[in-house]
C-alpha cells in the first residue's frame, strides 16, 4: 500500500513523518459516508480576495468548534459547526490517533480533474509543529511530497478508507499535493482534521485558496 518512490523518504530523520493507519471503514461504510458527505456539506467553490473572484479546482468546507476560524487576505473560509457524520468521523479519527482535533478541512474531488497544487499545511495558526490526520473516502488518488528543498520528490496511492497521519515535522521539511488525474472520473474526499491554536486575522492561507500554487503534474 505504501508505495515509496524515492530512497531520501525512507532515510532515518524522515522515517516515521508519515504514518498509514490503513482501513477505518469497510467499502459499504465509506460509499454511504461519501454520499451523505457530497449531499449534506456546504461546499465552497471560490472566494474573493481584493474584490476578485476565484474558481478553486474543488470544492471545499470547513468544520470547527466554535471560534475556531481561518482568515485570509479579504477573504474568510465560512466556518461551520460539526455536524453528523463528520462528528462520529472526528470521534474514531481522535482515538486511532491518541490526539484531540478541533477542525477539519473537507476536500471534494469531483474527478481526476479536481487537484491542489504543492503546498504544506504550515500556516502559524497550527502552531510550530501540527500533526494533521487525513481520511480518503472514494476514489484512491496519488499523495505527491517533495522535500522543502525541492529534491527528489515520490507519492503513495491513498485508497478508499484510508487514514494516513502527517507527523509533527512533516509540514516544516516537505510539500505535498495531490496531481489531476485524466483517466479518473470517480469522486474521492479528503477530511484533514487539525488542531487550530490560534486564529489569523490577517494574511492568506497558501494551501486553502492559493489559486496558483505550483501543479504537480
Amino acid at each position: 500500500m505504501m508505495n515509496f518512490m524515492i530512497n531520501a523518504f525512507d532515510s532515518p530523520q524522515q522515517q516515521g513523518l508519515l504514518t498509514l493507519h490503513g482501513r477505518l471503514y469497510t467499502e459499504q461504510q465509506s460509499n454511504a459516508l461519501l454520499a451523505n458527505l457530497i449531499r449534506g456539506l456546504d461546499w465552497q467553490t471560490h472566494f474573493v480576495a481584493y474584490g476578485r473572484r476565484f474558481d478553486i479546482p474543488r470544492q471545499q468546507a470547513w468544520y470547527a468548534d466554535e471560534g475556531v476560524h481561518y482568515r485570509y487576505s479579504e477573504n474568510q473560509m465560512p466556518s461551520q459547526r460539526w455536524v453528523e457524520p463528520l462528528i462520529s468521523i472526528k470521534n474514531r479519527v481522535e482515538d486511532i490517533a491518541s490526539r484531540s482535533f478541533n477542525s477539519v478541512l473537507v476536500t471534494y474531488y469531483r474527478d481526476g480533474q479536481d487537484h491542489v497544487g504543492w503546498h504544506a499545511d504550515d500556516e502559524p495558526e497550527l502552531g510550530d509543529s501540527p500533526s494533521i490526520a487525513s481520511l480518503s473516502l472514494g476514489q484512491s488518488r496519488q499523495f505527491h511530497f517533495r522535500p522543502k528543498d525541492m529534491g527528489e520528490s515520490g507519492y503513495i496511492e491513498l485508497h478508499d478508507g484510508e487514514l494516513v497521519i502527517m507527523q509533527a515535522g512533516f509540514q516544516q521539511q516537505w510539500q505535498h499535493c495531490v496531481p489531476s488525474q485524466d483517466e479518473i472520473y470517480k469522486p474521492r474526499i479528503n477530511l484533514t482534521f487539525r488542531q487550530v491554536v490560534m486564529s489569523r486575522q490577517e494574511g492568506v492561507d497558501s494551501m486553502i485558496l492559493d489559486t496558483e500554487s505550483p501543479s504537480c503534474n
